[in-house]
């Protein structure tokens, strides 16, 4: 089927170009709420090596959530699943941002994608230092992964976040309370905010996702988790990626993904690709309107639904 990814991909980036419902602008960051809507971008990086991109590929976005992918993946690494005795590993049914199941449930959060979950891994990953030190890993990274030293920090993005991130500061501050957090929380929140301010293109999105295509193995020689915590991985971003519509995403693409409220969305199709799609309109539930679509449309011509079965010969 990757003989014809080059018209599969110009094709869907045609009709992304039309759709005439794109979506919102996330604005209660007020940095994104600046992003140009008419911008569609999608990159796909094949195990074979090979890379396709159409549209906006290789125009820069802030990653957001999706940094919580290559968060957890330095987490596990530094403590294993131990990981799993603070942060849960189930669909929240809740929005991304809520409060509500954390008193309910004792300060631990559902599952590492949620930002409650994610601020955990943040304090896990935080480990007694400064914040610039886990950044600047959170950042080498993530370089390392993509094989480009060019990905940076937008510190406008962060200042946004930091100077209106309320709700996050109270889903810390909550769990600190029930010693789920261990260092002040604004170190913390420091660390987390940054991370999600990476800015990365499609192309690159795509290129630093592949290890989790190949089994836990870099492209380049190596490897970067086992292949036991890259499927675990997998699986949870099929279970939990998307928030409260999760089960929806699994239902239309069937691919663990990753989304962000920059637009940007990481999918894994295990053995075969990498893929990352970009369009800064959301969704009711904060997922990329227009790389939804896409992802779906990609799903049905390849075939590539984790669900569907395997083509013949392989």
């Amino acid at each position: 089927m990757t003989s014809d990814l080059d018209g599969i991909v110009a094709d869907i980036t045609a009709a992304m170009r039309e759709a005439e419902e794109r979506g919102t602008v996330a604005s209660y960051i007020p940095e994104l709420a600046k992003v140009d809507p008419s911008q569609f971008g999608i990159a796909i990086a094949t195990a074979d090596g090979r890379i396709f991109t159409g549209g906006d590929a290789d125009a820069g976005f802030s990653i957001q959530s999706i940094s919580k992918v290559f968060a957890l993946t330095l987490a596990l690494g530094k403590v294993g699943d131990q990981l799993w005795d603070r942060v849960g590993r189930e669909p929240s049914g809740n929005a991304f941002n809520s409060i509500v199941q954390l008193e309910q449930e004792h300060g631990i959060p559902r599952n590492p994608f949620i930002n409650a979950g994610a601020i955990v891994v943040a304090d896990v990953n935080l480990g007694g230092h400064q914040p610039r030190v886990a950044i600047g890993e959170m950042l080498r990274f993530v370089r390392y992964l993509a094989g480009d030293d060019g990905i940076a920090i937008n510190e406008a993005v962060a200042a946004s976040e930091t100077a209106t991130g309320f709700r996050n500061m109270a889903l810390a501050n909550y769990m600190r309370a029930f010693d789920n957090v261990r260092h002040p929380a604004d170190l913390v929140l420091g660390t987390y905010f940054h991370q999600c301010a990476i800015e990365m293109s499609c192309q690159q999105l795509a290129l630093a996702g592949r290890y989790l295509m190949l089994d836990g193995r870099h492209p380049g020689g190596g490897r970067v988790v086992s292949p036991r915590r890259a499927r675990r991985i997998n699986a949870l971003m099929l279970t939990c990626g998307h928030y409260d519509a999760s089960g929806d995403f699994a239902f239309r693409v069937g691919i663990p993904g990753k989304s962000g409220v920059g637009g940007g969305i990481l999918a894994i199709v295990p053995g075969r690709a990498s893929i990352a799609v970009w369009s800064p309109g959301l969704n009711a539930s904060g997922n990329s309107q227009l790389g939804t679509l896409a992802l779906e449309e990609l799903a049905r011509r390849t075939g590539w639904s984790v669900f569907s079965p395997p083509p013949e010969g392989d």
